[in-house]
């Protein structure tokens, strides 16, 4: 099967590649990239892509997909429609589901799953700790045999160090991936908002900065002793930024992460208690929210990730403290991207420039980080491509979503860039009427 994108714009930040490209897919690779109308390839199909760009895939670091065990929540096809629809090609799923993605069977079954759908790949992470208790390791080396692509304790904190040193120790000496989300196990752990004065005003029990900062210290510390390696998860806090700077400097081999919300809000859109807002960690300060945008800016930060987290009715239909924690993500991931890269667009920097600084984040170095294939539609790469037309511009909106998950701080919101076709391994996995 040969397949042929011509007329549109090809913006591939892995390549460094900026312009219009006829781009020529045969049996799910890229095989050529030539200048538009300069070539004489023929194909048996070919799609135009006027208008558009034809942007690598989106690989998503963070995606609660809610199965096994949370079916009412979210289902696995759902979801995996919801990331299609989004443009994601890639995307790494937490071991936090019912029972925990602790065992090799589960990982198999759910990537069995996923395979059968043909729609975007998915990376499962195992749990570091079986049943993310902290006590007793997983079996890590059957678990990447089942294709985990690392270890991660989702959003709970491993509170015994000794088990977390173990963690590392074996993770090192095997060249494994530790996912951790830096938070103390105690300080904050009944917050449900940034502890700042909007949140004392608001009378809401907070999560200090100082939860996450004790925690990426004593990261650290067991990452100089043993050698690991560790991706941190959702950074939210500017001291946090400045500690994950230090510690890049110094040498040690760390990447991180941050959740599209948190480039963009702060604690005061809570508003009126939006029990939509509450998420976790909780969002913070301005200042806070700036130092996010500065270490996006300056490479502190490698990636951006959806952080979804499809809720049903019943969890979010609640006082803000009673929520449940988390929003959904996926379809608004290259959206909200690209806001951000207006937004932050630098006196006379060119419109392709700010699509190619937003892509990166969500594309090449995404899949960098997680040592993933893709974010990259280099010749012989897998043909995983998103089409979006940059000029468009959506409102969010339940009926919008694909995912089971309509809850999210965006509701209402216009956000620019609008998805219109994704292709997995040159294969239409779906495309937006015209």
């Amino acid at each position: 099967m040969s397949i042929l994108i011509k007329n549109g714009k090809l913006i591939d930040p892995a390549q460094g590649l900026c312009g219009m490209y006829d781009i020529f897919i045969e049996e799910g690779k890229i095989a050529a990239l030539t200048a538009a109308g300069s070539g004489n390839i023929t194909a048996r199909e070919e799609i135009d892509a006027a208008g558009l760009v034809v942007a690598p895939g989106l690989v998503d670091l963070a995606v609660r997909l809610r199965e096994p065990g949370y079916e009412h929540k979210a289902t696995l096809e759902s979801e995996m429609q919801a990331a299609i629809q989004g443009g994601v090609t890639s995307l790494v799923c937490l071991p936090d589901t019912e029972p925990v993605l602790d065992e090799p069977g589960l990982v198999e079954m759910l990537k069995y799953r996923a395979s059968n759908l043909h729609q975007a790949r998915v990376y499962p992470l195992g749990a570091l700790t079986v049943g993310l208790k902290g006590q007793a390791l997983t079996e890590m080396a059957e678990l990447t045999e089942a294709g985990c692509v690392g270890f991660s304790q989702a959003e709970t904190p491993v509170q015994d160090t000794g088990v977390l040193l173990g963690a590392l120790r074996y993770a090192a000496t095997h060249g494994y991936t530790v996912w951790l989300r830096p938070q103390d196990a105690f300080i904050g752990r009944s917050g449900v908002a940034h502890a700042g004065p909007y949140g004392s005003r608001m009378g809401l029990p907070g999560v200090p900065v100082i939860a996450e900062t004790i925690a990426l210290h004593t990261i650290f510390e067991l990452m100089r002793t043993t050698g690991a390696r560790v991706h941190l998860c959702r950074l939210s806090s500017a001291a946090g930024l400045e500690l994950v700077r230090a510690a890049k400097q110094s040498g040690l081999p760390l990447t991180c992460d941050v959740g599209i919300h948190h480039v963009h809000l702060m604690d005061t859109d809570i508003g009126y208690f939006d029990p939509n807002a509450r998420l976790n960690p909780p969002l913070r300060s301005q200042r806070d929210r700036d130092a996010i945008r500065a270490a996006l800016e300056d490479g502190v930060i490698d990636a951006i990730c959806s952080d979804h987290t499809p809720c049903d009715d019943d969890e979010k239909t609640l006082p803000f403290g009673e929520a449940t924690p988390g929003a959904t993500g996926l379809e608004l991931l290259l959206s909200l991207s690209l806001k951000w890269a207006q937004q932050s667009a630098a006196v006379g920097e060119k419109t392709d420039a700010q699509i190619a600084r937003a892509l990166r984040k969500i594309s090449c170095d995404a899949a960098r980080v997680a040592g993933l294939p893709g974010g990259s539609l280099a010749v012989g790469s897998s043909a995983d491509i998103c089409l979006f037309d940059p000029d468009a511009s959506w409102r969010v909106t339940a009926r919008e979503l694909a995912s089971q998950g309509k809850h999210t701080p965006f509701l209402g919101y216009e956000l620019p860039g609008r998805v219109m076709a994704t292709m997995v391994a040159g294969r239409l996995a779906w495309q937006r009427a015209r």
